[in-house]
């Protein structure tokens, strides 16, 4: 997962060439989003996982280097309950546990598709984030 959207490089480009009307604030949660289908990820446009138990999950990362950085600990999701989450495809770094603003989001390397009684799961080091 590498590419940022466009409210979030519009913010680090106006905070770092002085521009914006405020400065741009770190958030204090991190939570990652799943996507069955992703539209338009730059302008946020993508169809979030709902229902069935379905909830962001906080996620923490390790220092940046050379340009990267991971998850420093699983991401486990609550198990699907009640029906299906259907098939997860992408997946995405919101600064809220709801609504809020979408920062990164790409494509898992391989599609999963959530049934009733599964738990997704994005291991230690699998969630990387890079500015290229």
């Amino acid at each position: 997962m590498s590419a940022a959207t466009n409210y979030l490089e519009n913010e680090v480009l106006d905070h770092v060439l002085g521009k914006g009307t405020t400065d741009f604030t770190s958030p204090t949660t991190l939570t990652v989003g799943l996507f069955t289908a992703v539209a338009d990820g730059e302008a946020g446009s993508v169809t979030e996982v709902s229902g069935n138990a379905y909830a962001r999950t906080a996620v923490t990362f390790g220092a940046s280097s050379s340009g990267s950085a991971s998850n420093s600990a699983n991401v486990t999701f609550p198990t699907a309950s009640g029906g299906n989450w259907g098939t997860v495809t992408h997946a995405g770094i919101y600064d809220s546990t709801s609504g809020g603003n979408l920062l990164f989001y790409g494509a898992l390397t391989v599609s999963k598709t959530v049934t009733d009684g599964d738990t997704f799961q994005i291991n230690s080091g699998q969630l990387s984030i890079s500015l290229a």
